[in-house]
């Protein structure tokens, strides 16, 4: 009899765990781990496109286009960036790529660009949505947590 009631508490108990804890502790695991992502992408930054000519010796000019990420900003209008990513309009103008090309574009550019001169990506909008699906999911699963 003893055997009996063993196997129906543990079947009872296994029941509660596996169909009501174990689901709410994946559903936290799944909700913080979307929260982090979210709050990573807000606190991404600036990210835009500079544009600008560049002539060598020989006189031959190329249009260099490089992707920026904004770091600071300063009074007088300038933008502490990092690099991104960078090419040349015309290939043959430089044959450098990836991480050598990145350091030439700073030793010809600097770590300051005008604000002006910088083409922001428009990140207002996914921001917003960003801000609404996390506020959405904190309320829609709260009482779950």
């Amino acid at each position: 009899m003893a055997i009996f009631w063993t196997f129906i508490i543990g079947a009872l108990l296994g029941y509660i765990y596996g169909y009501h804890i174990r689901p709410k502790q994946r559903l936290k695991y799944a909700v913080r781990e979307v929260r982090d992502k979210c709050v990573a992408a807000l606190e991404e930054g600036n990210k835009g496109v500079y544009k600008t000519v560049v002539t060598n010796s020989a006189n031959k000019s190329s249009e260099l286009v490089v992707e920026v990420k904004e770091l600071a900003i300063t009074q007088s209008g300038q933008v502490k960036v990092q690099y991104l990513s960078a090419y040349y309009r015309n290939p043959e103008f430089r044959t450098r790529k990836g991480e050598a090309l990145l350091k030439e574009v700073q030793g010809l550019l600097g770590d300051y660009l005008p604000l002006s001169e910088i083409e922001w990506y428009e990140t207002n909008e996914r921001h917003e949505n960003i801000k609404k699906y996390l506020n959405s999911v904190t309320l829609n699963h709260y009482n779950l947590l």
